[in-house]
C-alpha cells in the first residue's frame, strides 16, 4: 500500500514533444555545437537526397533551364533499358566475385598472422599497405602491368611459355572483368585481415585450450571455434563489402572506362555517365534510387539471415 501511495504521489515525467522541447532548452549549449554538423548533414545529405527523388519525376538536362514532369517515365525507361541490365549483370559479377575472395584471402592470411612468427608486424603492414594507397594510383600501376607491350603479366607469362602471345587484359571481353576483380581483390585483402585480426584476437584462448584436451584438431578447431566466433565480423565485412562493390567507380573509370562492349560498366559507372556524360540528371537520379534500393534490401537480407543464424 505505501508503494502504491508513492507511486501516486510521484510526479509523472512528461512526454512527446513538450518533453523534448524543455530538453533542448535546458541542453542548448550541446545543440550548439552540434548545429554546424547538423546544419551540413541537412543541407548536403538530407535536401540532396529529397532534390534527388524530386529529379527523378522530370527531365532535367544541366544545359537547358526547363524541367519538364514526365511522372514514372524515368522509371519505365530504366526497366526497359538493355544498358542498366548490362550494368546490373557487371556489378552483380563483379560483387560475387570480389566479396568471397577478399574475405576468404583477408581471413587465410589473417590466421597465418595470428601466429608467433618472426616480424609479424612488418607483414601485417605489408598486406595492409594497399589499402591506404590512393585508389587512383593502384588503378593506373595495375593498368601498366596489364598493358599488352610492355606489361610485366605478359612479359613473365610469355617468359615461362604460359602463352604464346600477349593477352589484351583490358581490351578483351572475356578478360576485361576478371583483371578488374583481381586488383580489387589485391587491394582489399588488407582490409579484411585486419578486421578478421581484431575478430581473433578476441576469440578466449581458453575455448581452444578445453578443444585440444577434447582432442579436437587445427581443422576442427577452425571449423567448430573460429569461424563461428568470427561470425559477427564476417557480416561486418560481408555487408561493407557488397556495399563498396556496388558502388564500384575508380578502377572502372581509369582502367576500362566501361569497355570493351560495356563488359565492365558497372551501375554506378552508368549513373556518371547518364549524369555528366549526357547530361541526363533526371534518368541519372533514378538510377542512384534504383542501385540504393539494391543495396538496402540486400543489407536486409543479409541480417536477417544473421539473425536466424544465431
Amino acid at each position: 500500500m505505501t508503494s502504491t501511495a508513492d507511486a501516486a504521489r510521484r510526479p509523472t515525467r512528461k512526454r512527446g514533444p513538450r518533453r523534448t522541447l524543455s530538453r533542448m532548452r535546458r541542453e542548448w549549449s550541446a545543440y550548439l555545437f552540434l548545429s554546424p554538423g547538423l546544419l551540413l548533414f541537412s543541407v548536403f545529405t538530407v535536401f540532396a537526397l529529397l532534390f534527388a527523388f524530386y529529379l527523378t519525376f522530370t527531365e532535367w538536362s544541366i544545359i537547358q533551364p526547363e524541367r519538364p514532369f514526365v511522372g514514372l517515365d524515368n522509371y519505365s525507361r530504366m526497366i526497359e533499358d538493355e544498358r542498366f541490365r548490362r550494368s546490373v549483370i557487371n556489378t552483380a559479377y563483379y560483387t560475387g566475385a570480389t566479396v568471397p575472395l577478399t574475405m576468404g584471402i583477408g581471413l587465410l592470411i589473417a590466421i597465418l598472422l595470428n601466429q608467433p612468427i618472426r616480424a609479424r608486424g612488418f607483414f601485417r603492414t605489408l598486406y595492409f599497405l594497399p589499402v591506404v594507397t590512393p585508389f587512383v594510383v593502384v588503378a593506373i600501376i595495375w593498368k601498366w602491368l596489364y598493358n599488352s607491350d610492355y606489361g610485366l603479366f605478359n612479359y613473365y607469362l610469355l617468359k615461362t611459355h604460359l602463352i604464346t602471345e600477349p593477352l589484351l587484359w583490358l581490351s578483351d571481353k572475356d578478360l576485361a572483368m576478371p583483371a578488374v576483380v583481381l586488383m580489387s581483390v589485391w587491394s582489399g585483402v588488407g582490409f579484411s585481415m585486419v578486421i578478421y585480426l581484431a575478430g581473433l584476437q578476441s576469440i578466449p584462448q581458453e575455448l581452444y585450450e578445453a578443444a585440444r584436451i577434447d582432442g579436437a584438431g587445427a581443422w576442427s578447431q577452425l571449423r567448430h571455434i573460429t569461424i563461428p566466433m568470427l561470425a559477427p565480423t564476417t557480416l561486418f565485412l560481408m555487408v561493407m563489402g557488397i556495399i563498396g562493390s556496388f558502388q564500384v567507380f575508380t578502377q572502372i573509370f581509369i582502367m576500362t572506362n566501361g569497355g570493351p562492349v560495356d563488359r565492365t560498366t558497372t551501375m554506378v559507372f552508368y549513373i556518371y555517365e547518364a549524369a555528366f556524360k549526357f547530361y541526363e540528371m533526371g534518368y541519372a537520379s533514378t538510377l542512384a534510387y534504383a542501385l540504393f534500393a539494391m543495396l538496402f534490401v540486400f543489407t536486409l537480407i543479409q541480417l536477417r539471415m544473421y539473425r536466424r543464424a544465431e
